[in-house]
């Protein structure tokens, strides 16, 4: 049997999995719903959970790539008790990154042709409606989509065939510290700007208003919601690089590093955007129309606004390459795993796949813009984010919770020795009760709000 790949290090295995977390979520949703619900007191809340909720997950989805050496496809068959079929789930995870891939490859794309456009200058001179216009061009145009989604995916995959530690690990290092290097001196400028300071306190100083407002228990579901969401666990693609990685250190004290990186890099995202809304009294909103029109409004107020603009694109950019890359690896891994596929063809085949299954997000925007799925306003991305975030996540996670902690899954004592396997933080086992019994029943809640939350706005 050909052995199986390895990272070369600690670090490529930390920013690899950072890189996967760390999305779109961390930048047009986290400051948005900061600066909605209360500011500091929301962070605090979000940090909670993101060690009661996504941390435990975490580390069982790397206790499952290690312990099996095999990607999600094949994981669950190699530890499950015989007779059991936990091994089902594996395949529907594979297709949970299939269906991911399907509108996050077309946003990749975007944010490269916006990249493009800064670096050429094509904003400057624009007002708000002109912005919001370019905006608007472009996702009418399916050619224009299609190229530059194709540019992503082709890209993506050229590094993932390049191998796992030549391209994989070495080029996704290079990225994530370039990210990291980018977001401190966009930081900086914005924290810079004159009227800055109004945007410092709207984010992070604790306004309790603001959670009397909405309400103390509409404040700790948004803040559990995005602490569950914002790690993508569920559908393998973190196991996958726990699959790669050795028994040198414990998964608990390795989850917890990647949990602070994307923590420091969502947080620093509202140290960028809200100085520099407030700078220049722009309203901060959500979603596309957060990076797509207010942001290169804000940069064009700028001096040196060709510069910010790019180098700002350039961040998001390497922020979503990195996420394409890691679940690319997942998808490619799984037909190596699973059918003995070589990397070269693994790539080439999905590369091909993934570039046509990418065309119905594309044409939802335009031609099959009279699709609303969800409700009214709603289109093809809206039904793939649902399948995925709303579904495949917390079902997912849930999965792995119960074959984790259940005598007729993998069970407990096999998961800590293998949590623990290690230097470094041991899984804290007096939590045992409240990870077979309270956690599925938190994850259960978040699922049940979220199709509650779909369909109440359509009847």
């Amino acid at each position: 049997m050909k052995e199986r790949e390895s990272l070369a290090s600690r670090l490529g295995f930390i920013l690899l999995s950072a890189g996967c977390a760390i999305g779109l979520g961390n930048v047009w949703r986290f400051p948005y719903i900061t600066g909605k619900y209360g500011g500091a007191l929301f962070v605090l809340v979000y940090l909670f959970f993101l060690v009661a909720l996504g941390l435990p997950i975490m580390v069982m989805e790397f206790s499952v790539g290690r312990a099996s050496r095999q990607n999600v496809g094949k994981a669950f068959k190699t530890l499950e008790p015989k007779g059991t079929k936990w091994h089902a789930y594996g395949h529907i995870a594979i297709a949970g990154n299939y269906v991911l891939m399907m509108f996050y490859a077309t946003i990749s794309g975007w944010l490269l042709y916006y990249c493009f456009a800064s670096l050429t200058g094509q904003f400057q001179g624009l007002d708000t409606a002109a912005v919001g216009a370019f905006f608007g061009s472009l996702t009418a145009s399916p050619g224009t989509q299609f190229l530059w989604m194709a540019i992503a995916v082709v890209l993506s995959f050229v590094i993932v065939g390049i191998g796992l530690e030549k391209g994989v690990e070495k080029i996704t290092k290079v990225m994530m510290i370039l990210l990291i290097l980018l977001i401190v001196v966009l930081a900086v400028n914005s924290l810079l700007l004159p009227g800055s300071g109004e945007g410092i306190k709207f984010y992070l100083l604790p306004d309790f208003s603001k959670v009397t407002e909405s309400g103390f228990g509409e404040v700790v579901f948004a803040a559990m919601g995005q602490a569950f969401f914002t790690l993508s666990l569920g559908i393998g693609s973190m196991e996958i690089f726990g699959s790669y990685i050795d028994k040198k250190y414990s998964l608990t004290g390795e989850a917890g590093r990647i949990i602070l990186l994307d923590t420091f890099v969502a947080i620093m995202s509202g140290l960028i955007i809200f100085p520099a809304c407030f700078a220049y009294d722009v309203n901060p909103g959500a979603g596309p129309e957060l990076l797509f029109i207010t942001m290169p409004n804000i940069f064009n107020n700028m001096a040196g606004s060709r510069i910010w603009s790019t180098l700002f694109f350039v961040f998001m950019s390497f922020a979503a390459l990195s996420t394409l890359i890691a679940v690319f690896e997942n998808i490619v891994s799984y037909w190596i795993d699973t059918h003995g596929w070589g990397r070269k063809k693994a790539c080439v085949v999905n590369c091909i796949a993934l570039v046509i299954l990418s065309i119905p997000c594309i044409l939802g925007f335009n031609l099959w813009s009279g699709f609303q799925p969800l409700g009214a306003g709603t289109g093809v991305l809206d039904l793939e984010d649902f399948i995925v975030s709303s579904t495949l996540l917390p079902l997912g996670s849930l999965i792995f919770l119960l074959f984790c902690c259940s005598k007729k899954g993998w069970g407990w004592d096999n998961f800590l020795a293998e949590a623990d396997a290690g230097n470094g933080l041991k899984f804290p086992r007096k939590m045992k009760f409240y990870i077979k019994w309270i956690l599925p029943v938190v994850v259960l809640v978040i699922f049940v709000k979220g199709y509650y939350d779909i369909f109440s706005k359509m009847f």
